[in-house]
């Protein structure tokens, strides 16, 4: 047993991180063995947006749960690479909604394929073991116990008070 499997919830998120880490950068191995402008990164906006047409950074950032800046940072170096563009809603002038360019689908349509290979692989892996079976189910599971509860003061409830005496 290493390190950090020997101290348990207490690296958690470490361990997660490293997890992440590792498979982020074997993702992003995989789009440049495939000669493909793709990072693993991009995956949740590009993911919505082949789902829609076009959605709002409001949209974008709810949906992948992250903050509004940080979405519109992700876009804005999309657009940078001109891989999405922006226009106005014309219902609201006040919302920016985000597309593909032509450049951005056909990226798009080049990746499609790597998604279902990568996911096929993943179910191949974890089905080769009963362990890793429940890594998403527990991963979900969690999220969820993060959403309903209030660890930090959970934690502090169970700190004995510290006497300034």
């Amino acid at each position: 047993m290493n390190l950090y499997q020997s101290l348990g919830y207490l690296v958690l998120g470490s361990r997660l991180r490293r997890m992440s880490e590792t498979f982020l950068a074997e993702i992003n191995r995989i789009y440049q063995n495939e000669g493909i402008e793709f990072e693993a990164s991009w995956f949740p906006v590009f993911y919505l947006l082949s789902k829609n047409e076009s959605l709002s950074i409001k949209e974008l950032s709810e949906q992948t749960e992250v903050s509004h800046p940080a979405a519109s940072q992700l876009i804005t170096n999309l657009k940078n690479k001109n891989i999405v563009e922006t226009s106005v809603c014309t219902d609201d002038g006040r919302r920016q909604l985000v597309q593909f360019t032509l450049k951005g689908k056909a990226i798009l349509n080049q990746i499609l394929p790597i998604w279902e290979a990568i996911n096929n692989s993943m179910t191949e892996l974890a089905e080769s073991d009963a362990t890793a079976m429940q890594l998403l189910p527990a991963i979900s599971a969690m999220e969820n116990i993060f959403r309903s509860s209030d660890f930090a003061n959970s934690v502090s409830g169970k700190l004995n008070p510290v006497s300034h005496e």
